[in-house]
């Protein structure tokens, strides 16, 4: 069973369906116009091997994308703060993909009896503007403690170039 949440400003407490990425991305919109795909060039033409380092870029590269748009729930604490932890000198922002990775957390951590209250961010939102506001190097943890969590460390590329502490941009 879903804790119950705390949805709007009034402090009252509503219970919801489980939400769907799609629910959470927001209406619809007709999709762009596709590009056309650029022929496959093989690596005996181009005389490279494929890259598996590359590759992940690639990769994480399209997932960080997909996390910049989506609306995720992050809990808030006590004060009304989003809620985060500290690890190894990093402050991590949790946020969670929808209610049932928030509830899987809130079991694994034995408070699944109580209120969550939450709010949904833009992830954008958060690196680009939440993690700045935090002291000290500050990164977001999606879906912790799942097997399909994320870490988006304080990196370029990741944060702001003045937070991002492989350029010197500690607070």
């Amino acid at each position: 069973m879903i804790p119950p949440v705390t949805t709007g400003g009034d402090g009252t407490s509503k219970q919801q369906r489980p939400l769907r990425l799609a629910d959470l991305a927001g209406p619809a919109t007709p999709p762009a116009p596709k590009a056309p795909e650029p022929p496959e060039i093989s690596a005996s033409r181009t005389g490279v091997a494929d890259d598996p380092l590359a590759a992940a870029r690639r990769e994480f590269a399209v997932l960080l994308g997909e996390f910049r748009r989506m609306a995720v729930l992050v809990p808030l604490d006590e004060a009304g703060d989003l809620w985060s932890a500290e690890q190894n000198g990093v402050r991590w922002i949790c946020a969670f993909s929808d209610e049932e990775a928030l509830a899987r957390f809130a079991r694994a951590r034995g408070d699944a009896g109580r209120e969550w209250a939450y709010q949904k961010v833009l992830g954008a939102r958060l690196l680009d503007v939440m993690v700045s506001l935090l002291p000290g190097p500050a990164g977001v943890a999606l879906d912790a403690g799942s097997a399909d969590g994320m870490l988006l460390p304080p990196v370029a590329g990741i944060v702001p170039d003045a937070v991002a502490v492989d350029l010197g941009g500690m607070r």
